[in-house]
């Protein structure tokens, strides 16, 4: 199983950036749960957003939502992070994940396979 996240890069505060994430090596549907995480330097890794398998449920962490859109095309075998009106407290590490389990978890324990993460700087 690979996850391969891409889309990272520098925007100033307010721009936007969209991260995309493809899965390998399994059936994409096996996952139920896909999400995004992110890490700034010296801080844990927090929970961004999460999307089941059908895309009719997301959860958002708090400082994101109405500003970042998750989204996952199954044929495709992607899942999205649009991002819009980036803060400079939104720099980090992103990475993508998948959850065999089933069940919403904005826990990293709970997420069996991690891509690589892509860079996010935003500057003021």
């Amino acid at each position: 199983v690979q996850l391969q996240a891409s889309g990272g890069g520098s925007v100033q505060a307010g721009g936007s950036l969209r991260l995309s994430c493809a899965v390998s090596g399994r059936t994409f549907m096996t996952y139920p749960w896909m999400g995004w995480f992110r890490q700034a330097p010296g801080k844990e890794r927090e929970f961004v957003a999460a999307i089941n398998w059908s895309g009719s449920s997301t959860y958002y962490e708090d400082s994101v939502k109405g500003r970042f859109t998750i989204s996952r095309d199954n044929a495709k075998k992607m899942v999205y992070l649009q991002m819009n009106s980036l803060k400079p407290e939104d720099t980090a590490v992103y990475y993508c994940t998948a959850d065999n389990s089933g069940s919403y978890s904005s826990s990293p324990i709970d997420y069996d396979y991690w891509g690589q993460g892509t860079l996010v700087t935003v500057s003021s």
